[in-house]
């Protein structure tokens, strides 16, 4: 399935926000991409609907997924008990790549993504290919035994001193925990998931 290849500070940059991860370019030009970007004229006032419209994009290029992907979660989590905002993001949250990168086995969720597709992750023990796999409370994400020496994992992990209270990570045995499906306030990616959900309710 096709993927956002494309240059990432210039997305970054066009919300203001690092949402690739830590961007040094961002922190230089935190103003949108082009010849006109620093232009004061440029910044005039949206319309709502490009607001949301920004807000929805700005989730997909965060969590790496196609519109057709993300209509369909947006679906199930409007069939879902609860708030729909917070349920997609929950949604959003429990996929494979995404947990693997918030354990820390890889530094973005682009190379997490990566890692599943090229079989190095297991849940429960099983070899899991599937990044948009839905996890649930209680599943158990881990590094294929062959896999464990890889110097992409060995480096991140490493290097990762996030941890989050919905997630617990053994390092003797390189497997992480998932203790429950995280409420709103325990994901702490900036996105306005309301406005979205005023975009699909058009």
């Amino acid at each position: 399935m096709a993927r956002y290849r494309g240059p990432k500070t210039k997305i970054a940059r066009r919300f203001k926000d690092p949402i690739f991860g830590p961007d040094k370019a961002l922190e230089k030009r935190n103003y949108g991409p082009g010849q006109h970007g620093p232009s004061k004229r440029r910044g005039g006032k949206q319309s709502e609907y490009a607001i949301q419209l920004g807000e929805k994009q700005k989730a997909k290029y965060t969590y790496g997924i196609l519109e057709r992907q993300f209509s369909n979660m947006f679906e199930k989590a409007s069939r879902m008990k609860g708030i729909t905002g917070e349920n997609l993001l929950q949604l959003c949250e429990a996929r494979l790549d995404n947990v693997v990168f918030r354990l820390g086995i890889s530094p973005s969720r682009r190379g997490a993504r990566q890692l599943v597709s090229h079989k190095h992750i297991t849940v429960n023990g099983e070899l899991v290919n599937i990044p948009s796999y839905q996890l649930k409370a209680g599943d158990v994400v881990g590094v294929r035994e062959k896999s464990k020496s890889l110097e992409a994992i060995t480096n991140s992990l490493a290097g990762s001193d996030k941890s989050f209270e919905w997630l617990t990570w053994d390092n003797a045995e390189m497997t992480g925990t998932v203790m429950s499906i995280p409420s709103r306030e325990l994901i702490p990616e900036n996105i306005k998931e309301q406005l979205i959900v005023e975009l699909y309710s058009k």
